[in-house]
């Protein structure tokens, strides 16, 4: 069973469960402390130094109602899991759509139209490899992983824009592979990418978004956690909901 239709089993059990209900009160992702999970990430917990595990939030992106946040769970020595958080009723409730993926981090994330997004990954044990997309074509509901190269390479997805849901772009560094920056352009929604550019110096990306957003994602340092803010015009933002940044101590 490949990797793709596994990730589409976890989500559909994740989607079967009870959502996290925003109360007002900053959320706190569910973590399960697994030691044979800790200790093939390299970890040692113990009652005197437990593992102290952290919510990172990356981006956010809003379509209509529906809310988008990218992540990883880690410690402070690892990256322990992906996680990608989501709202269909702008942050009352939340549930995890895609399954967590061991060690790895999501980032940048673009929906072009309702149906059509696609959102950045790798692996970030040690330095970042094996960069890959996720992609949904309904909305979100449900992500399938698309690697970006059929080989093991140390590199990282630092930027990419749709056009179209068929026409994009995507920029790669992998200068700690082979010393270059490099430019890919899609005409397959992302199924497939073609090297356009390789170069030793940046290249310059133009793709991105123009205009003023109406979400954010802010740190909040009296609560020690994430607000996802929704601006009222003017300057002025309103709380749709929060997220804690500690999330678990893992002990024996």
């Amino acid at each position: 069973m490949t990797r793709s239709i596994l990730l589409l089993l976890a989500a559909t059990l994740l989607n079967a469960q009870t959502p996290l209900q925003n109360n007002g009160k900053p959320i706190q992702v569910p973590y399960e402390c697994v030691s044979d999970e800790l200790e093939a990430a390299g970890l040692s917990c113990n009652e005197d130094n437990p593992c102290q595990v952290y919510l990172e939030l990356a981006n956010l992106e809003a379509v209509g109602n529906k809310i988008f946040l990218t992540g990883d769970l880690h410690t402070s020595d690892t990256t322990l899991s992906s996680v990608l958080l989501a709202s269909e009723d702008g942050g009352v409730t939340w549930t995890e759509p895609a399954a967590r993926m061991r060690y790895s981090g999501l980032d940048q994330i673009q929906f072009i139209d309702p149906q059509n997004g696609w959102i950045s990954g790798a692996n970030l044990q040690s330095a970042p490899r094996d960069p890959f997309l996720l992609i949904t074509t309904d909305g979100g509901k449900t992500w399938r992983e698309r690697p970006l190269f059929e080989e093991s390479r140390v590199a990282a997805i630092e930027k990419f824009w749709f056009d179209s849901p068929e026409n994009g772009s995507l920029l790669v560094d992998a200068t700690l592979d082979n010393g270059k920056h490099e430019l890919y352009e899609t005409k397959t929604g992302g199924e497939s990418w073609a090297i356009e550019l390789a170069s030793a110096s940046p290249i310059k990306f133009a793709h991105g978004p123009t205009g003023e957003r109406a979400w954010r994602l802010q740190p909040d340092a009296a609560t020690h956690s994430y607000a996802i803010e929704k601006t009222e015009g003017g300057g002025r933002w309103h709380k749709a909901a929060s997220f804690l940044v500690s999330i678990a101590s893992c002990k024996p």
